[in-house]
């Protein structure tokens, strides 16, 4: 028999809305005993059939629902239909933007919560990040042989989250070939390596594709200084835009050589290239100091938010960060600003940088707006899904 999840009286109004979460404050009891991750019914306190979702004893998120259909059962089928719903908006972003790299789940977004899939060429990268997905893994590893027998898949389930879920961090080859050091993809007509295994996240930032065409589209004729540049995919939007030169800065020497060798299989010109070992807080000072000047700064930092109790600090960093890159662009210079911290409001994000260009003494427009690309989506329900939220500055 299935264990069911009881709501208490009146917690049942985000699942009546579809909202995916149920948390550990709205729970009544649960009755019957469940593993972590099996698969159970929700119930509101009058007993009235909710949801089906994946329970996670030691998660504040409690439950992740996966159907709000009650026919509907969660197995390969389940998974096989989840993945086919996927692939088809995919393959109209693929064609539209020249990819052979995309994100193909994104978790609730796509109905299945805690599973990332990301594709680069015939390689899928598996992030498994709830107690649910986890406990679903055979069943999702089969449905994506059924549906991608040409690809090999690897697992980079590495992500501190897991621990949340009360779960180990995994990583390795699990069906296939090993991915080679650095591959390959396509965005845009750029060649842009993907390091799998050792790489941020799943090896590359996909979600960032719409801002790097808009900085390629900023650059002609600018000086740019490109921060936290991981392995220079803003480099070689930039290159290609025809900038005057590009300074790329991140700690990580590893990342740069990558971002050096994505210039080169670009064939552009390495000359207009820089590459600094740095941290960006600091040589912002330096520059500062110095007189640097800029006309494009593209600031895209690490998630500076990983709970609600950071949400000040991080507001500073945003801030202090943003005040530096505005006292050094020239007049009409542009700063693309990024922030990929899911609980950090657009709105906020947006004040934090009016905020920094009253402290940097720069009268500035906001003329552009960015959020995560195509293959990113935010179900309607799910707001949270929308974790990336960017502007671009004009300095007056």
């Amino acid at each position: 028999m299935t264990v069911r999840l009881i709501l208490a009286k009146g917690r049942e109004k985000s699942l009546l809305r579809r909202h995916p979460w149920v948390f550990s404050g709205a729970v009544q009891r649960v009755e019957g005993k469940a593993l972590s991750g099996e698969t159970i019914d929700i119930h509101d306190s009058q007993g009235k059939w909710l949801a089906r979702g994946a329970y996670s004893p030691e998660s504040q998120i409690r439950a992740r629902v996966w159907t709000f259909q009650q026919d509907e059962e969660v197995n390969i089928d389940f998974f096989i239909r989840r993945l086919q719903q996927a692939q088809s908006w995919r393959d109209w972003v693929a064609q539209r933007d020249g990819l052979d790299g995309y994100r193909l789940i994104a978790g609730e977004s796509d109905g299945m919560p805690g599973v990332t899939i990301d594709r680069f060429q015939n390689f899928l990268v598996l992030q498994l990040l709830s107690a649910g997905a986890e406990y679903q893994r055979a069943a999702l590893l089969s449905a994506l042989q059924h549906c991608y027998p040409e690809c090999s898949i690897y697992d980079r389930s590495d992500v501190a989250v897991r621990k949340k879920e009360g779960l180990p961090l995994t990583q390795g080859q699990v069906l296939g070939d090993l991915p080679p050091a650095l591959l390959p993809i396509t965005e845009h007509g750029m060649k842009l390596l993907v390091d799998i295994q050792q790489g941020h996240k799943t090896g590359f930032y996909l979600d960032q594709r719409d801002s790097r065409l808009a900085a390629r589209n900023y650059s002609a004729g600018r000086r740019v200084l490109n921060c936290f540049s991981y392995t220079g995919a803003f480099a070689v939007a930039a290159l290609m835009g025809d900038c005057e030169q590009v300074i790329s800065v991140d700690t990580s020497q590893a990342a740069l050589d990558i971002a050096k060798q994505n210039v080169e299989l670009n064939r552009l010109d390495l000359s207009k290239a820089e590459f600094v070992r740095d941290d960006v807080f600091q040589l912002l000072r330096r520059y500062r100091t110095q007189g640097e000047k800029f006309d494009l700064i593209i600031m895209d930092p690490p998630k500076f938010v990983e709970n609600k109790n950071q949400l000040a600090s991080a507001c500073r960093g945003y801030k202090d960060i943003n005040m530096l890159a505005l006292q050094l662009l020239n007049p009409g210079g542009i700063l693309l600003s990024f922030s990929c911290s899911g609980l950090m409001p657009t709105d906020l994000f947006q004040k934090i940088l009016a905020d920094a260009a009253v402290d940097a003494g720069r009268d500035v427009q906001f003329i552009e707006q960015f959020r995560q690309a195509a293959d990113h989506p935010v179900i309607a329900t799910y707001p949270e899904g929308l974790y990336l939220k960017g502007f671009a500055c004009r300095v007056m």
